[in-house]
């Protein structure tokens, strides 16, 4: 009798020392299980902060070695070029005076700034000096033909970057340019190189050249 007592009370005892451990094990069981949703949770929201750092910039921009160039305010500078018709706008770009000064000369300055949404290929001052002087000051007194090469710089509709990678455009001299390239990379003829593309006008979207193009 007195070792049947002995043996419970051993049993009682033993089974009061496990419950603490028994009931810190469920409860640090409940805690990691409430804990895990704050994680997942955590881990959301800061994935939800990231993403918009993560979307792609977008492609309408100037690009080209030649931007560097333009100035940075003014009417002049890409803002302000975008206020301007084409051929005020490209009056206000120091780069582009031997263009503007055939444009006057060749009486298209209104036909240029009326038309509506088009895409002018425009030739650096660099790129007419590839040209032999004599021949330039040749050009530049016969209207009719620099009407016909100035024209032929004039594509009748705006032009995205995308669009020149493998593209042919007829002129507003009604002959054809063709263009290639991707990325920030376009020639136009084969020849032509784009130095500063994608640059916008209030009429117009405008790919500055390093070399003059000249229809067939």
């Amino acid at each position: 009798m007195n070792s049947l007592k002995i043996r419970r009370t051993a049993i009682a005892v033993v089974a009061a020392a496990a419950l603490p451990f028994t009931l810190a094990a469920c409860s640090d069981s409940g805690s990691d299980t409430k804990a895990a949703p704050t994680t997942a949770a955590g881990g959301q929201a800061k994935t939800e902060t990231s993403t918009p750092s993560e979307e792609p910039m977008t492609d309408d921009q100037p690009f080209g070695p030649a931007c560097a160039g333009v100035p940075k305010e003014g009417a002049g500078s890409f803002d302000g070029m975008a206020e301007d018709p084409v051929a005020t706008a490209a009056s206000n770009n120091p780069a582009l005076s031997t263009l503007v000064t055939a444009v006057k000369q060749a009486g298209l300055v209104d036909t240029l700034n009326n038309a509506q949404n088009i895409t002018v290929f425009a030739p650096t001052n660099d790129a007419f000096a590839k040209i032999p002087k004599a021949d330039l000051d040749k050009v530049l007194a016969d209207k009719a033909t620099l009407t016909k090469i100035l024209t032929y710089h004039v594509v009748g509709q705006k032009l995205a970057p995308a669009q020149l990678e493998n593209g042919s455009f007829e002129t507003l001299q009604k002959d054809m340019v063709t263009t290639k390239g991707s990325g920030e990379n376009y020639t136009v003829n084969d020849t032509s190189k784009v130095v500063c593309g994608n640059v916008k006008t209030a009429n117009a979207n405008v790919y500055i050249v390093d070399t003059v193009l000249m229809p067939k």
